[in-house]
């Protein structure tokens, strides 16, 4: 049976420390007016907040009542909760956020990875999924949540709603609890369309490519494609074993699990991801409206009562008047879901031209390079491991470059996540810029940044 992945010894780089836009003027003003307030906020949020977090999922079609909802101060706060209240083994997508596993851990619940399919990260693959649940069962383990991501971390991709329903069928097959982080759900980039692009990830052994809509039907007696099921260790090159570009996703569509199995989903959303500052620590939960939903939230709010876990009264502020989502807090996000879209391309052409390969990055602010195909000239530079390539790309780049050990990823896959925010400008001021114009390739501190990046990974490799 796959065991638990053991904990890192390396420090945790959440992607927080990455810092964030500056915050808007608005949200700025609501906060301040709220610093002089002594009177502590309620455990889980007031209900003004709880009301602004249900019309919120409300516009994304998740009818949602204020009792469904709890808020809290970050996403970690409230995962962390949830995984202690509920108990069992823990299921993750091969790779996912670097914070997961670590919360897992600290609640004392086993982790388990799943391989993701070759469409992108974020979901497991589905028949990967039911096998890894069968051998965790048979030797005598408890699995009961699968923690996803629609819009996913560390690989920037969003899932396929046809991949997404699968894995739904799979989860309620087996009897899990899905905890959905859609943190970056609305940074969705504008579609980005055009053919399949050179250089894209290679199909994760024990994935699947990606079936169309439907009903599961038993995997095959091997497994799969490339390997047994549950396995999550990356396919290596070499004859008959090709790495098939993914396509570029021509039109970017994110649902929601609590869409396909409301009884059985929790959606966790972390307000840093688009409407506040990371600076500004405010998540909410959303509930299934059922009698485990209602059990399980009452149990939550104990939990979080215990650590007197409630939001600060100036961030509860700005994080209610976020989730009504005013004209100007639209505006931001559409500028930056544009901007982070246009850099993110354009890294992933730059990177894929080196010999790079990624998954093309369709909402937040990563890119999941894979420099298997740089193998060679890396270990003649003394570089075997994705600790190597984390230090060396680190330093050659000024700023943290995690390497996919990170992200539940085996160390030898030559893999690192890339934040597209530098590429925008190293101050507020740049940022702003890329923010402010419909052509922020055109600035030429995005073009110093793109090239940098470029020679980064040039110089690395032996390459122009």
């Amino acid at each position: 049976m796959q065991r638990p992945d053991p904990a890192s010894s390396a420090p945790v780089l959440p992607w927080a420390a990455e810092g964030g836009l500056p915050p808007l003027p608005d949200l700025a003003a609501h906060l301040a007016a709220a610093s002089d307030r002594t009177r502590p906020e309620p455990i889980g949020g007031a209900l003004a907040l709880r009301r602004a977090a249900g019309d919120y999922w409300g516009r994304r079609g998740l009818h949602t009542a204020p009792d469904d909802v709890l808020a809290g101060p970050g996403a970690q706060p409230l995962l962390l909760a949830l995984l202690a209240t509920v108990g069992g083994d823990v299921l993750l997508t091969r790779p996912s956020a670097a914070w997961y596993a670590p919360l897992a851990r600290l609640a004392g619940r086993p982790v388990y990875p799943v391989p993701a399919p070759a469409a992108g990260g974020g979901v497991p693959d589905p028949f990967a999924l039911l096998e890894t649940v069968r051998r965790v069962r048979a030797e005598g383990g408890d699995p009961r949540v699968l923690l996803l991501a629609v819009a996913d971390d560390p690989t920037g991709t969003g899932a396929p709603p046809e991949l997404l329903h699968e894995v739904c069928e799979a989860a309620e097959a087996a009897g899990l609890l899905v905890v959905s982080d859609e943190t970056w759900r609305d940074t969705v980039h504008p579609a980005a369309g055009g053919p399949a692009r050179e250089g894209a990830w290679p199909v994760a052994e024990g994935a699947r490519p990606v079936p169309a809509a439907g009903r599961l039907s038993a995997p095959d007696a091997t497994g799969g494609r490339d390997g047994p099921p549950g396995s999550g260790r990356p396919p290596a090159p070499g004859p008959g074993r090709p790495m098939p570009p993914a396509p570029w996703p021509a039109e970017n569509v994110l649902v929601s699990p609590a869409e396909m199995v409301a009884d059985r989903v929790v959606v966790l959303t972390d307000l840093a991801g688009a409407l506040t500052p990371p600076s500004w620590p405010a998540a909410v939960a959303r509930f299934p409206r059922t009698d485990h939903g209602a059990a399980l939230r009452s149990d939550l709010l104990a939990a979080l009562s215990a650590v007197r876990a409630e939001l600060a009264a100036p961030v509860a502020a700005a994080a209610l008047h976020a989730l009504r989502e005013p004209e100007p807090v639209r505006a931001r996000v559409e500028r930056s879901a544009r901007a982070f879209g246009a850099v993110g391309a354009a890294a992933y052409d730059r990177l894929a031209a080196l010999g790079v390969r990624s998954r093309p990055p369709c909402a937040g602010r990563h890119l999941y390079a894979d420099l298997e195909e740089l193998r060679g000239p890396l270990a003649e530079r003394g570089i075997a491991d994705s600790v190597d390539l984390e230090r060396e790309l680190t330093r050659r780049l000024g700023r943290p470059v995690p390497g996919g050990h990170r992200f539940g990823d085996t160390p030898d896959a030559l893999r690192v996540r890339l934040s597209t925010l530098p590429l925008l400008g190293a101050d507020d001021t740049q940022r702003l810029a890329a923010l402010d114009t419909r052509q922020p390739l055109e600035l030429a501190h995005v073009r110093g940044a793109l090239d940098l990046l470029a020679a980064a990974f040039g110089e690395l490799g032996w390459m122009g």
